[in-house]
C-alpha cells in the first residue's frame, strides 16, 4: 500500500510540467490503433504538444491521416522515480486532446522550431524515420500517491516546470550513496512510525524533498518543506543542509 505526506509544494500545473520534461518516452493512444511511444512530446505555448513518432508507425493507422481536422486521443506519460525503488513509479500524467498530423513541408520548419525552444536528438530523424503529430490538448490529469487531479489548460500553460529537474536524478543518486548521514538527519523529521522502514530520496523541487519510506506493510511518501522556495543550487543546497540541522555540511553538490 502506498501512502503520502505532503506539505507546501508544487502547484498540480507545475507538477505536470515537470513531469512532462522528466519523462523519457509517452504512449500515444486513439481509438481503434495500438499505442504508439514518442521519441519526443513537447508542450508549446500555444497549447499544442508536439509529437515525434516512428514514421512506420502511421502506416497501419489510416485514420490519424484521414483528416487536418483531428481526432480524438491521449497521451500518457510515466515519470519514474531516479532511483530504483521498489515502487518506481512517482506520477502518471494523462493530455487528452485532438490529434492532428504535420504535413510533409512543415516538417522540417517545425522540428525547428521545436529544436529553438526544446533541442532533442529524436529532431534530427525527422523526415526520415520519424515524423512529427500534433496533440491540441483540451485536458489535463496527473496521478500521484496523493490521488488524481485535473488542471485548466489554460492554468498548465503558464506554469514553469521545476527549475532543477534536469539535475534532479545527479542529485538524488548523489545523496542516496554519498550521504547517508543527512538522510538519517532527515529521517528524524519524520513521524515515529515512519522511521522504521527504508528511507530513499524519491524526489527534490523548489519546494523541498520527497522521501520514500519502504515498509514492511507497504510505501509511504512523505515531503519535507524548505523554509521558502529556492530559485539557485547554492541555495537548494544550503535549504537542504538547513532542513537536515546541519548546514554546515559540506560536498552535497552532486558531480557533474
Amino acid at each position: 500500500m502506498l501512502g503520502a505526506t505532503t506539505t507546501t509544494g508544487p502547484t498540480t500545473a507545475e507538477r505536470v510540467r515537470s513531469a512532462c520534461m522528466r519523462a523519457e518516452g509517452a504512449a500515444l493512444a486513439i481509438d481503434g490503433s495500438d499505442p504508439v511511444i514518442t521519441s519526443l512530446h513537447h508542450l508549446r505555448p500555444n497549447g499544442e504538444m508536439i509529437l515525434a513518432v516512428p514514421t512506420d508507425s502511421l502506416d497501419d493507422a489510416h485514420t490519424w491521416q484521414s483528416s487536418r481536422a483531428g481526432i480524438p486521443a491521449v497521451l500518457e506519460l510515466t515519470d519514474h522515480a531516479p532511483l530504483a525503488l521498489r515502487e518506481p513509479v512517482r506520477s502518471l500524467v494523462w493530455l487528452r486532446g485532438d490529434l492532428r498530423p504535420v504535413p510533409d513541408s512543415l516538417m522540417r520548419p517545425m522540428a525547428g522550431a521545436v529544436a529553438a525552444e526544446h533541442p532533442h536528438p529524436a529532431l534530427l530523424d525527422v523526415g526520415h524515420t520519424t515524423s512529427l503529430m500534433r496533440l491540441i490538448v483540451t485536458s489535463a490529469v496527473v496521478a500521484d500517491s496523493t490521488g488524481a487531479e485535473p488542471v485548466d489548460v489554460d492554468t498548465l500553460l503558464e506554469a514553469e516546470p521545476d527549475p532543477f529537474w534536469e539535475m534532479e536524478t545527479s542529485w538524488l543518486e548523489h545523496l542516496d550513496s554519498d550521504h547517508p548521514d543527512l538522510l538519517a538527519q532527515l529521517a528524524r523529521r519524520l513521524p515515529p512510525s515512519l522511521r522504521q522502514g527504508r528511507i530513499r530520496p524519491l524526489g527534490i523541487d523548489r519546494y523541498g524533498i520527497r522521501l520514500r519510506i519502504e515498509g514492511e506493510c507497504g510505501d509511504n511518501d512523505v515531503r519535507l518543506g524548505f523554509a521558502e522556495p529556492v530559485e539557485d543550487v547554492l541555495s537548494l543546497s544550503r535549504a537542504l543542509r538547513v532542513l537536515a540541522g546541519c548546514p554546515f555540511l559540506n560536498g552535497l553538490r552532486a558531480r557533474g
